[in-house]
């Protein structure tokens, strides 16, 4: 199975922009959304390219891939305008025989686990900084923020046969 997994659009239309191309180029079976879709938050500024309005559309030309989970800054009417479901607060994954547990990390994080088999992967966003580390057997990844990093990159996740690729959306192609 093939995943792109993303964090932090904050509506951002600019680099969703990106991260669509980055769907028609590599070509996932699902696109993972760990939250935090459409607005940008009381806490951050305007991103770069802020147009909720047209990432709305970016989204639903996907929506029978996307499998989405609730970010801190969703609300009601994000679910109102999204033709995909965005509100839960986890999603749990089954792919290639590994469990996959998704949240926006504002409940659940790499600190705070969720009870997981080892040799489950969490995947969470929202410090939008990206990681990848193992905790009591259990691999955390966070795919770093699509339009507001904290870490200098904006990113996403790629999966694929048992790898994951952090991909750069500082250009169209994914490339670092």
């Amino acid at each position: 199975m093939k995943l792109l997994i993303a964090s932090d659009i904050h509506g951002s239309a600019l680099y969703c922009g990106r991260l669509m191309e980055l769907m028609k180029t590599r070509q996932p079976d699902k696109l993972v959304l760990l939250g935090d879709l459409l607005y940008h938050g009381p806490r951050n500024d305007l991103p770069e390219g802020y147009a909720p309005k047209q990432v709305i559309p970016m989204l639903a030309a996907y929506r029978e891939k996307i499998i989405a989970v609730r970010g801190n800054c969703e609300a009601e009417v994000d679910q109102m305008v999204l033709p995909f479901p965005c509100m839960a607060d986890y999603a749990v994954l089954v792919a290639d025989g590994v469990t996959f547990y998704l949240t926006h990390g504002h409940l659940h994080n790499p600190d705070r686990l969720p009870p997981l088999e080892p040799g489950s992967v969490f995947l969470s966003g929202h410090t939008h900084v990206k990681l990848d580390e193992y905790r009591d057997g259990i691999r955390c990844l966070n795919p770093g923020s699509v339009s507001i990093p904290k870490d200098g990159s904006r990113s996403c996740l790629y999966y694929e046969n048992g790898s994951f690729t952090f991909l750069s959306l500082e250009d169209e192609h994914g490339e670092p």
